[in-house]
Parts: structure tokens; C-alpha cells; sequence
């Protein structure tokens, strides 16, 4: 991926973009009240793929190189592409990522967020809330001139400082028509290093955020991926394009004002 060309989207391109975000975003936000102890998450996706449906769209992720569910669902230790499932019950204290990536008139709206089940213990709350300020912080470094590394290292900057570890694995990613593309968008670096950001870029970030050793491996499933000490990890997700002036976020919620 890091090898393909960068290609920047035209205004009309990211117009279609930004449709497809803003469904993504209401899809989070239709999801979030179903999100409670005895829900499956095999409910969850189903709940998904029937609103994706009725709103016209396609869910990206549903057959893609295989993937066998329209969602990912990352409970706990799972870090990213949990496959929901009948047996999988959601109990209270529980952190689960729901990670959704409608495909609106060819365009990817991919977004995820992590959710609370029932009341989380301390530590699960401080790791989602730095984690939602990491991407906070990420997104308020994108900017014409700008450089890839600077938005890993204020993503690192921040989870080191709080005690918790940065995923090296999976990055954030180019998106448009294609699902994943180049740019590749790590969510750790250094300052001044990587690709200069251009206007009509238009790309994920991410940032997987564990509560102990950053490594993680990928389960007989060949899909999920699960922190190696089997401790918490917790992931926020938007689409953001690159303008003439700094950032805009593809994938907020348009009733909210801040990330």
C-alpha cells in the first residue's frame, strides 16, 4: 500500500465522501443505545446491517477478503476485526469498539468508537478517554505542510505519557471509492518524518491504544487481533480530509460541534 500513488479527491469526490461518513456516523449513533449487558454481538450486527440496508447502502466490511459480518466488534482485548457472534455476550464493565464502514453511491464512510458497557472499571474509562484525546489530538495536526509523522507521534506522545502503549500493526489508511489505500497512516513516529499532507488527501486515522505491552497477535480466525498479555485496548476512528485550510472530519456526527 505504501508504494501506491496518493490520490487526492476532487470537491464533488469528497462531497460524496462526506455523505458517506455522516451515514456512518448515524449509524454509531442508532447502534450506541443497543450497546448494554445480554446483547449479543451477533444482535449488533444484525441490528447494522438492517439500518445499512433501509438507508440504501452497503456494508464495506460484509464479505470483504473474506470477513464474514457486516461490523467489527472488539471486546476487551481484542484490539480490531472481532467477528460478532451468537455466543458472544456482552456483560456489564465490558469495553466493546464498533467499527462500521458504509458504502454510500461507491464511497466508504468509515468511522468506529468505543462504547461503554454498563459502568467501566476506572482504568477501562481512563484507556477510552485518552485513547477518544489521541485522535482528538491526531486530527488537530492535519493540515496542509504537515507531515504523516507528526500526527503518530502526537498519538504517541499522549498514550506513552498516560502509561499505556501504541499498536504498531494496523495503521490508518487512504480511503475514497477503494476501501483501504495509500496513504498509510501510523499511529506512532516521529515529528517531521513522512509524506507532506496535500489537499483532497483524504484518509483514517485510528489509533489502537493498549493498556499494556503494544503487541498483539491474530487469532485462529485469521481476523481477530487480541493484545498479546490479553489486557485492555480501546480504538476511535474518523475519515478526515485534508483542505486548503487545515482538516475536516468526514465522519462526525453533524449534531455534535467537536470530535
Amino acid at each position: 500500500m505504501d508504494n501506491e500513488p496518493i490520490v487526492l479527491l476532487s470537491k464533488r469526490e469528497i462531497d460524496k465522501m462526506r455523505q458517506a461518513g455522516r451515514l456512518a456516523a448515524e449509524l454509531l449513533d442508532y447502534l450506541a443505545p443497543y450497546v448494554k449487558p445480554g446483547v449479543t454481538t451477533l444482535e449488533l450486527n444484525d441490528v447494522a446491517e438492517a439500518w445499512t440496508q433501509k438507508h440504501g447502502a452497503k456494508s464495506a466490511p460484509l464479505g470483504y477478503h473474506g470477513f464474514p459480518k457486516s461490523i467489527c466488534t472488539s471486546v476487551n482485548e481484542v484490539v480490531c476485526h472481532g467477528i460478532p457472534n451468537a455466543k458472544q455476550v456482552l456483560k456489564e464493565g465490558d469495553i466493546i469498539n464498533i467499527d462500521v464502514t458504509p458504502i454510500v453511491d461507491g464511497y466508504h464512510g468509515d468511522t468506529s468508537r468505543t462504547f461503554f458497557v454498563g459502568q467501566p472499571s476506572p482504568l477501562a474509562r481512563r484507556l477510552v478517554e485518552v485513547t477518544e484525546e489521541c485522535l482528538r489530538r491526531a486530527i488537530a495536526e492535519v493540515k496542509p505542510g504537515a507531515r504523516i509523522g507528526d500526527i503518530g507521534a502526537a498519538i504517541q506522545d499522549y498514550a506513552e505519557s498516560h502509561g499505556f502503549s501504541v499498536v504498531r500493526d494496523f495503521v490508518g489508511h487512504g480511503v475514497s471509492r477503494i476501501f483501504h489505500t495509500a496513504p498509510q497512516i501510523p499511529h506512532y513516529g516521529q515529528r517531521g518524518k513522512g509524506k507532506k499532507l496535500r489537499p483532497g488527501m483524504v484518509f483514517t486515522i485510528e489509533p489502537m491504544i493498549n493498556e499494556g505491552t503494544w503487541e498483539v497477535e491474530v487469532l485462529a480466525d485469521k481476523w481477530t487481533a487480541v493484545t498479546k498479555d490479553r489486557k485492555l485496548s480501546a480504538q476511535f476512528e474518523h475519515t478526515i480530509a485534508v483542505t486548503d485550510d487545515g482538516v475536516e472530519i468526514l465522519t462526525l456526527d453533524p449534531s455534535l460541534a467537536t470530535v
